[in-house]
C-alpha cells in the first residue's frame, strides 16, 4: 500500500460519526472548507476507504467529503434499514447540509454512480435543463465503473445469488474466500491481501452479512428507475466525465460503448488492462484524470 494511503485503522481514526436522518453514519472530510467541495461516493460492497489513494492529493485543492453509506463499512447496518438508493441520496444531502455545503462536485464509483444519478435527477427536478433563476447545487460529476445502464450491467455470481430468493441464506454463508474469488475476477490488477482483508472487515463487522442481501436491491431499482436515472445523464447540462477500467467484466468497455450511444463521447477516459476498481488498480492515472477534468471545469466556470 502506498505510503500516502491510510490503513483501514488510520482511516477509521480520522473519521467522525454523526446521526443523520436517525442513522449513525461514519464520514470523513479533509482540506480547506473554503475551497470547492468534492463529494466522493463509494461502491458495493466496500466503503469510503476506497478513495484512500486519491484522498490526500485531492484535499490539497478541494474540501473532500465522503461517507460510508447505510449498511456499509463503519456506518450503521440496521436489520430493518431503508436501503433504497433514494435514502442513500437523502443521507448524502443531509451530510452536505450539516457541513453547510451549497455547491459541490461528485466523484462516484459503482453503486455510488447510481446514487450520483439520483442526485443529478434531483438537480434536474429542481432546476430543469435550462438556466433557471436558482443556480444548480452540483458543479460537475465524474463517474467510474458502474451499472449506469441496466441493459449493459453484467452482475457476477455473488450478486446474482444475493438478489435471488436464496439471498438471505447466501449472505450468511458469504466468506473471505468468496470475496477473494470475486475480486480476483473483477479486478484486472490483483489487490493486496491487506486491501482484501480490509474489505472483509468493512463488510462483516457489525453483523453486516445480515443485511448484505438487502444492499443488492439496487440492481432491481436500476431497472425500475431506468428512465429517471439514465435521463439524468442525458438531460443534465452539467459537465460529466467517465473514467472506466476497460477490462471490467461487470461494466467495462461494453458499458462505455452504450454510454457513447446514449450520453455522448466527451470526457471519457478508458484504461486498458484495468478492471472494476480503477481507483485502486491504477490510482495515479485516475487521480490525474479527476484533477485534469475538475481543473478544466473550475477554470471555465
Amino acid at each position: 500500500m502506498s505510503a500516502n494511503a491510510p490503513s483501514l485503522n488510520q482511516w477509521q481514526q480520522q473519521g467522525k460519526r454523526i446521526s443523520l436522518l436517525g442513522q449513525d453514519i461514519f464520514y470523513c472530510t479533509a482540506g480547506d472548507e473554503k475551497k470547492p467541495a468534492l463529494l466522493l461516493i463509494h461502491g458495493f460492497p466496500t466503503a469510503s476507504w476506497d478513495w484512500r489513494y486519491q484522498w490526500q492529493a485531492l484535499s490539497e485543492n478541494y474540501f473532500v467529503i465522503t461517507m460510508d453509506m447505510l449498511g456499509f463499512g463503519f456506518s450503521a447496518k440496521p436489520q430493518n434499514g431503508d436501503y433504497r438508493i433514494a435514502f442513500q441520496a437523502d443521507l448524502q444531502q443531509a451530510l452536505l447540509q450539516h457541513l453547510n455545503i451549497q455547491q459541490y462536485s461528485i466523484l462516484a464509483h459503482d453503486y455510488g454512480d447510481t446514487v450520483a444519478q439520483e442526485l443529478l435527477a434531483r438537480d434536474l427536478d429542481q432546476h430543469g435543463t435550462s438556466n433557471g433563476s436558482k443556480k444548480s447545487s452540483i458543479s460537475a460529476c465524474i463517474l467510474l465503473n458502474g451499472g449506469l445502464f441496466p441493459e449493459t450491467h453484467k452482475p457476477v455470481l455473488v450478486q446474482k445469488l444475493l438478489i435471488s430468493p436464496l439471498g438471505p441464506l447466501f449472505a450468511r454463508l458469504y466468506s473471505y474466500k468468496k470475496l477473494q474469488k470475486t475480486f480476483a475476477h473483477i479486478c484486472a490488477k490483483p489487490l493486496s491481501d491487506e486491501e482484501l482483508q480490509g474489505f472483509w472487515t468493512l463488510i462483516s463487522q457489525q453483523q453486516g452479512l445480515r443485511v448484505f442481501h438487502k444492499l443488492i436491491r439496487y440492481m432491481s431499482e436500476r431497472r425500475q428507475f431506468r428512465e429517471r436515472w439514465v435521463g439524468a445523464l442525458q438531460n443534465t447540462s452539467l459537465p460529466l466525465a467517465l473514467i472506466n477500467g476497460s477490462a471490467d467484466p461487470i461494466s467495462g468497455a461494453h458499458m462505455v460503448a452504450r454510454y457513447r450511444e446514449l450520453v455522448g463521447g466527451e470526457n471519457i477516459v478508458q484504461l486498458p488492462g484495468i478492471g472494476h476498481y480503477p481507483q485502486l488498480e491504477d490510482s495515479q492515472t485516475v487521480l490525474a484524470a479527476v484533477q485534469s477534468f475538475l481543473a478544466g471545469v473550475m477554470s471555465s466556470g
